[in-house]
């Protein structure tokens, strides 16, 4: 009897060895197939919550299910909305509150308040500096029109939930495509809040005759006129005082602060081969949103998901629509490889400061050499002496955005005489 077992013992034992081996490599896998945590691709990362054929609704995966590293932004959530010309996207209310950037086109804005108060603002995208942008508080009823006859209107929206992780859009209306929250009360409760009988109830809000096909719906130009006369009456009422702006011909970047949100917002903009010099922001954690065209980008960041003195570069593509987070400290470069457009969010912008590794303006490195005793401090940072390492930032005249293109010519360039010079010589080699 004990022999026999033994050998299930043994198998016993193999069969949870090898359970566990393949529980280790699965772990492994998914670590690895998470090459970069901090880049959203557009093909994959956007859940779609409504579509038709006038526009549709989609929101980013929560931040904090790509990474642990992410955590800090799970109360934060990125909607992006588009409409066709000549729109309405119906009343509705969110758990959240929302600040709302127009990426392309224009838009009516409309915030229903208590006692009959209706705000009316109108928004666009024409501004070649910063895009228009509005915040709506959690639970106030809006809605939303593209005015515009021939362009698509384009909104990204960063949502702070109130409740908890998730986001839930109230709509007042019962559509095909859904139904109004209003119908989920029991019976007599709309009976006695609109002192009428049911039927009568169910017929004018929510009967199927007369339904629209969702919560995008077209409207006529009439209704859009007399929209647009009250939102040019409006004043809009910019998040900030001051705006944040630098730039030279290579590329420019705003930024403004909403010290309620604690949310910077930025609009950057970069010409073909230019480079955002390697920099970092000391508190804020950055979104960064691709409208048009593409870049590299760099980041630097620790190696792993444990506290350690390691680096390692986290590298992506940008094209259209995707989404990269940069975490306060952490050094990123940024080239455009086409003409390109960004929108960014800043998470935890209060008192934070934008910091450059690189360029004759901001440069945190000069400001060390600059001192008293700095010169000393940077014979001892890095290799060379403080005069070389001084000699070698002052090399670069241009600030923020440089053109990436220029140590590359002068390589190709040194290059080419370099196998002119072997070609003379017939030691031309491959």
């Amino acid at each position: 009897m004990m022999r026999a077992r033994v050998p299930l013992l043994l198998l016993g034992i193999l069969f949870l060895a090898s359970l566990s081996a393949s529980f280790a490599t699965s772990l492994r896998e998914e670590e690895e197939s998470q090459d970069n945590p901090f880049y959203f691709n557009s093909d994959n990362s956007w859940n779609t919550l409504f579509k038709n054929q006038y526009g549709h609704i989609r929101v980013l995966q929560r931040f904090d299910q790509q990474s642990k590293r992410l955590q800090n932004l799970e109360d934060y959530r990125l909607v992006e909305f588009r409409s066709k010309p000549e729109t309405l996207l119906l009343p509705q209310q969110a758990d959240a509150e929302l600040l709302l950037v127009v990426r392309s086109g224009r838009a009516i804005l409309v915030l229903v308040k208590p006692d009959d108060r209706r705000e009316y603002f109108f928004l666009t995208s024409d501004n070649p500096i910063f895009s228009d942008h509005q915040k709506i508080p959690a639970g106030t009823i809006f809605y939303l029109v593209n005015p515009d006859p021939k362009e698509d209107l384009r909104i990204i929206q960063l949502a702070m939930p109130v409740n908890n992780l998730q986001i839930h859009d109230f709509f007042l209306s019962s559509t095909e495509a859904q139904q109004s929250y209003l119908q989920e009360f029991s019976k007599h409760i709309p009976e006695a809040s609109f002192n009428s009988k049911f039927e009568e109830i169910n017929r004018v809000l929510f009967a199927e005759e007369g339904q629209q096909e969702g919560v995008i719906v077209n409207i006529d130009s009439e209704q859009i006129e007399e929209l647009s006369k009250h939102a040019k009456s409006s004043s809009r009422k910019s998040l900030s005082k001051q705006d944040n702006t630098i730039g030279n011909e290579f590329g420019n970047l705003t930024e403004r602060t909403d010290n309620s949100l604690n949310v910077l917002i930025s609009s950057m903009e970069m010409k073909e081969g230019a480079l955002f010099v390697p920099h970092y922001y000391s508190k804020a954690i950055v979104i960064l949103v691709v409208n048009e065209g593409e870049a590299h980008v760099e980041l630097v960041g620790p190696k792993g998901n444990k506290e350690t003195l390691e680096f390692e570069s986290y590298r992506a593509e940008l094209s259209k629509d995707d989404v990269f987070v940069i975490p306060a400290a952490y050094p990123v470069a940024i080239k455009a490889t086409s003409n390109v457009n960004f929108t960014g969010f800043g998470i935890n912008a209060n008192n934070n400061n934008r910091n450059l590794l690189a360029g004759k303006t901001d440069n945190v490195i000069s400001s060390i050499g600059r001192a008293l005793d700095g010169k000393d401090v940077l014979g001892l940072t890095f290799s060379g002496s403080g005069e070389e390492v001084m000699k070698l930032i002052n090399k670069q005249s241009g600030s923020y955005f440089v053109d990436g293109h220029h140590h590359q010519q002068e390589q190709q360039k040194g290059s080419h005489q370099q196998e002119q010079q072997k070609g003379r010589k017939g030691a031309f080699v491959y």
